[in-house]
């Protein structure tokens, strides 16, 4: 009995007519009838080296022991693609088809080194979008709650992030943070950068937020404050993102027990994450780059004699 592609190729022999339309009328999917046999080969043999800028090409080891060395660092955490960004920074000339099939070769496609401390994770809404120009146009802050094993109690971490570059300004963590510390955050924060004009800042509805001396100090400096809507941490979502990125690059993957330790921490992936992390809605490059290329945009409130 003749297969269906055989008695497609009898009918167009036959008639000259169009082959889409014999394919259509005997029923089977074009591309089955123009698949050929592989005949038992398989596809492309994968190359076994890769070019680096300086090295020239170097074997797959090389790259496993660089990916492994990236992977080292105490605040990284990431999958295949975005560890492409690294290496290509590296001086790496590879695509993230080959590196995914590198690492998951590897066993280094996810690490099993986190540590679970509650239950499921927060799921956190699609963000909405907040369009900037300049760096210092939108802030974003809020506090997170970060849990300490040796006392038993919450201390708290307030972080301002500039929307625009992703840069972490300031933060302050404490185990009580009250409306005239946020003040003196401010306060620093602004000095720093000399006051610069038509700046907006964003938070929830936390009552450090919405004390009435809060507001007046912003309004006495020229900034104005918004609020979002009752449960949506959409409306403030580059902060919540970054306290997001503390959960699972820092607070699930390290073993500390006091105050102490998390502040250090803290002090270390701040840096790490404002100046080598590289950021993916940035264009896989790292907030400080995004601050530099951008900065001279900034609106600085003119000088009167």
């Amino acid at each position: 009995m003749r297969s269906k592609k055989d008695l497609v190729d009898i009918i167009y022999a036959k008639y000259k007519c169009s082959k889409a339309k014999i394919i259509k009328m005997v029923g089977i999917v074009a591309s089955s009838y123009y698949r050929k046999p592989s005949l038992g080969r398989k596809g492309n043999t994968a190359t076994t080296t890769t070019f680096h800028q300086t090295k020239g090409f170097v074997s797959q080891c090389v790259v496993v022991k660089s990916i492994k060395k990236i992977l080292k660092h105490e605040f990284i955490d990431c999958g295949y693609r975005l560890m492409t960004s690294y290496l290509k920074r590296d001086g790496y000339k590879i695509n993230h088809k080959k590196l995914y099939r590198i690492m998951k070769e590897e066993g280094l496609l996810k690490l099993e080194n986190r540590i679970s401390r509650s239950g499921s994770g927060r799921k956190f809404v699609k963000f909405r979008k907040v369009y900037t120009s300049r760096p210092l146009q939108c802030l974003e802050m809020d506090i997170k709650m970060v849990w300490v094993p040796n006392v038993g109690k919450n201390a708290y971490l307030l972080s301002i992030i500039d929307v625009h570059t992703r840069r972490i300004l300031i933060d302050y963590f404490s185990f009580t943070i009250k409306q005239n510390h946020v003040i003196e955050l401010l306060s620093q924060l602004f000095e720093d950068y000399q006051y610069p004009e038509s700046v907006v800042i964003r938070s929830d509805n936390g009552s450090q937020f919405i004390a009435k001396s809060v507001r007046e100090y912003l309004g006495l400096i020229g900034v104005q404050q918004e609020f979002t809507h009752v449960a949506t941490p959409e409306e403030n979502a580059h902060i919540e993102a970054y306290h997001g990125i503390l959960k699972k690059e820092v607070f699930a993957r390290f073993d500390y027990r006091t105050f102490g330790e998390i502040e250090q921490i803290l002090k270390r992936f701040v840096p790490f994450y404002n100046n080598q992390r590289l950021h993916g809605l940035l264009g896989r490059i790292t907030p400080m780059e995004k601050w530099s290329a951008d900065k001279h945009l900034i609106l600085m409130k003119k000088l009167t004699a």
